[in-house]
């Protein structure tokens, strides 16, 4: 079964002990368009899928390493399976876009995110590992970016990660990982930080208006220096740090 690059794919099954572990290795697959596809067992090694577009594929087990995912988007597509979430290992997911997407159970570890864009996906267990946001413009400017809006962090390992100024309004953390990690000047509107483990976090300049704090102990954080409250989420606060609050 051939595919190659630029060429539009439909309903295609791209499994099977024909195709996997490695079938898929050091292919251009640059500005191909996949619909409808399904990938099982397969490895993306040294795979190029630059520009790539994926809509209503499936892929389960499947492990991306060392593969360019530069530009590439997926709409409504499933990377999980009986809670074993796909790999990607030192890969290139700059400018990369998931919309709908179901990546629980994902592990994303030593890749570039640097201006990915994740809106309403399902990241539910997944778990991020030396991942990097940045991107040097010069010696002295490094610029960090990427916006994951609306989605379902619920019970994912995000423990040192380092991502300040990022965009994570409207998503869920609940139950999540997040000590340690740098969420500096972050955008934290109406997120949900329910019992996410946030001791050593970083989380100056951040702003949590609108979030479900319940829980979050201000004393467990590295920093909050310019954190943003709304004058209602005053008493969630004070309460986790032991502090009994009257209203008169």
């Amino acid at each position: 079964m051939q595919v190659k690059s630029g060429a539009t794919h439909t309903g295609l099954d791209l499994s099977g002990p024909d195709l996997s572990g490695g079938a898929f290795g050091d292919l251009d697959l640059t500005d191909a368009v996949f619909v409808d596809c399904q990938f099982e067992g397969v490895a993306f090694s040294e795979t190029g899928f630059e520009g790539a577009r994926f809509k209503g594929c499936r892929f389960d087990r499947c492990r991306f390493a060392h593969a360019d995912l530069r530009g590439a988007r997926f709409d409504d597509c499933v990377l999980t399976k009986n809670q074993t979430g796909c790999e990607f290992a030192f890969s290139r997911l700059d400018e990369a876009q998931f919309t709908r997407c179901d990546l629980s159970f994902v592990r994303i570890e030593r890749s570039s995110l640097h201006g990915v864009e994740l809106d309403t996906c399902n990241l539910r267990g997944a778990v991020f590992s030396k991942v990097d946001f940045s991107r040097a413009l010069g010696k002295t400017i490094v610029r960090t970016y990427a916006r994951f809006t609306r989605c379902n962090f619920e019970l994912a390992d995000l423990a040192e990660l380092r991502a300040p100024g990022l965009d994570f309004s409207g998503s869920n953390f609940r139950e999540a990982d997040l000590r340690a990690a740098d969420l500096e000047g972050c955008d934290l509107r109406n997120t949900d930080l329910f019992q996410a483990a946030t001791f050593g976090a970083r989380l100056a300049r951040a702003d949590l208006r609108g979030a479900q704090l319940s829980g979050l102990n201000l004393g467990d954080l590295e920093t909050l220096a310019d954190l943003k409250i709304a004058a209602d989420q005053q008493f969630d606060l004070l309460t986790a740090m032991g502090i009994d609050v009257h209203q008169t």
